[in-house]
């Protein structure tokens, strides 16, 4: 029953209301006919057959638009995934290459479905800001120098994308004058009516006009080629297709897309303005990949370029995604004739132009005034993305990213002195480098405890070395948890105080580090060291720790 109730409230949540259907509709056959170039420049950023974006476009939306939180996001191809895929793909024969994409595309969607069931949208704070935008940046700049050779309609050999373009600079003599014109002609097109209310057709003239032009004149142009008729079969993929590097072709993939469909999702609102859950669209961006992979197609995600046209055409719910999808699939079967007779530089126009546009150079400036950890951050990725594969690109990001900013909460801990006043306040000084005999000193600090931060703590805190019976409050307010590095920072330090006649007290201590500290059963165990439990009044337990540290030390002779 409770399945069936389930079941019953998706559908209800699904199904068009006849109130939107047709503004629905209408988006829909719009972005329909945008996703036209968009899919199979996609496929050439990837180095497949166009035929693989135009499929991903129709089954992407649907199986992404049925089932995303983000009714309004538009799950299709994109330049970011596009470009991820074809960096996994670069060392897969021509002859294999369609069976890797599909596998990589499975692959991908399997890893996002997972995501979703297990609600990882948490963990995507932990991906920088800072490293996304270097490798976004990266892409837009490696999309524009892999389509030079496109555009100019000369072969380029090299390991990666600014390796052809100095390979095209060197060779001008291959440059096919033909497709040279036409992908001028489409830039010119394409950036004249960038921003008038023509915008959303410009697309189509740059790729008709040359097209038809190159037909008439039978001019010796590379064009996109046969385009099968009919729609997709399932591809029935065998163990054999599978490889690690596709594996981790999938992982970098995965991560990019569901980033990017993050920020997507944000910029497009719920009609009802109810939240979005992010594991949901990662749920849904994971069907949009299973449904693309197993009917031939490439990776999808959220996209910004076609979720934005969703909106300005005027959508009202899901069912324009869906609806989408099954419009790309009709002008499929009417035109594949004439999809076939696009002329590739045009292409490459269309994408240029996007990357250009795609380029966060706004962003780029506020992250390089932000500070060193982030100027680093975002170059070092940058530079990964110009001349790595895309997964270790991000890895580098990352962990470069990570690195840097546990030194940064380790340079960043302050250890200060608390002393208490009649009226129950304290008064904040600086902690003494060491500490005085037969005085209670209680310290507060600021700043992260675990990895290099407990350390950092450890070489702050007051020498107890030269003093006799010191004691020593430490406030651990605020703590939900410690890790083991800082368990035994304080197990040493309890230690040194002991070893002089002295005592440390742990106050401030939330229940689930009193857990820990039971658990743990090395600080607890040295002679003199006291915990007091965390109350509902701030300073209360430090309060008592230090009237009762005072009252030890006025028993002893």
């Amino acid at each position: 029953m409770a399945i069936t109730g389930r079941v019953g409230h998706w559908v209800r949540r699904t199904v068009p209301r006849r109130s939107s259907v047709r503004r629905d509709v209408v988006a829909g056959l719009t972005g329909a006919v945008s996703g036209v170039p968009d899919g199979m420049a996609a496929s050439v950023l990837a180095g497949v057959n166009p035929v693989f974006g135009l499929y991903a476009s129709i089954f992407g939306p649907v199986g992404g638009g049925l089932t995303a939180g983000s009714r309004l996001m538009v799950i299709t191809t994109t330049s970011a995934a596009a470009v991820a895929a074809g960096s996994a793909l670069a060392d897969v024969p021509g002859a294999d290459r369609p069976r890797a994409l599909f596998m990589l595309t499975l692959l991908a969607g399997a890893l996002m479905v997972l995501a979703g069931l297990f609600r990882l949208g948490r963990y995507l704070r932990f991906v920088p800001h800072s490293v996304m935008i270097g490798f976004l940046s990266g892409v837009a700049v490696n999309i524009v120098l892999a389509q030079l050779p496109v555009l100019a309609g000369a072969a380029a050999t090299g390991p990666f994308a600014l390796a052809k373009a100095w390979d095209l600079l060197r060779h001008l003599g291959r440059v096919n004058i033909g497709a040279l014109l036409a992908g001028l002609f489409a830039l010119v097109v394409l950036v004249a009516f960038r921003r008038t209310r023509f915008a959303a057709y410009s697309t189509l003239v740059t790729l008709i006009v040359p097209s038809v032009a190159v037909a008439v004149l039978h001019a010796d142009v590379p064009v996109v080629g046969a385009i099968p008729g009919g729609l997709p079969t399932p591809v029935l993929l065998k163990l054999s297709d599978f490889s690690f590097s596709l594996l981790a072709g999938a992982f970098a993939v995965a991560l990019v897309v569901l980033v990017q469909g993050a920020g997507v999702s944000e910029s497009a609102p719920n009609p009802d303005r109810t939240r979005a859950d992010p594991n949901r669209d990662f749920l849904a961006q994971g069907v949009g990949n299973l449904l693309a992979g197993l009917f031939r197609g490439q990776p999808v995600g959220g996209s910004v370029g076609r979720t934005a046209l969703n909106v300005a055409a005027g959508a009202a719910d899901r069912g324009a995604a869906v609806f989408s999808g099954l419009w790309m699939a009709v002008l499929l079967l009417l035109f594949s004739g004439l999809v076939g007779a696009v002329v590739m530089s045009t292409l490459a126009a269309v994408l240029i132009v996007a990357a250009i546009g795609a380029f966060r150079a706004a962003d780029l400036r506020a992250i390089v005034r932000t500070g060193a950890i982030s100027r680093i951050a975002v170059l070092a990725t940058f530079v990964a993305t110009l001349f790595l594969p895309v997964a270790a690109a991000v890895g580098v990001g990352v962990a470069l990213s990570l690195l840097m900013q546990l030194n940064r909460e380790a340079a960043d801990l302050r250890v200060v002195r608390l002393t208490p006043r009649d009226d129950g306040a304290f008064v904040e000084q600086t902690a003494p480098r060491r500490l005085e005999s037969r005085e209670v000193t209680m310290l507060d600090v600021y700043g992260s405890l675990f990895y290099a931060g407990a350390r950092t703590l450890q070489a702050r805190l007051p020498d107890p070395a030269d003093a006799e019976q010191p004691v020593v409050v430490l406030r651990l307010r605020g703590r939900a948890m410690l890790g083991a590095t800082a368990f035994a920072v304080l197990s040493d330090y309890a230690s040194r105080l002991a070893d002089a006649g002295g005592r440390l007290y742990l106050t401030g201590v939330d229940p689930a580090v009193l857990r820990q500290l039971r658990r743990n059963r090395t600080v607890e165990r040295i002679d003199g060291v006291r915990v007091f439990a965390a109350t509902e009044v701030i300073g209360e337990s430090s309060l008592e720790a230090y009237r009762e540290a005072r009252l030890w030390l006025g028993s002893l002779p």
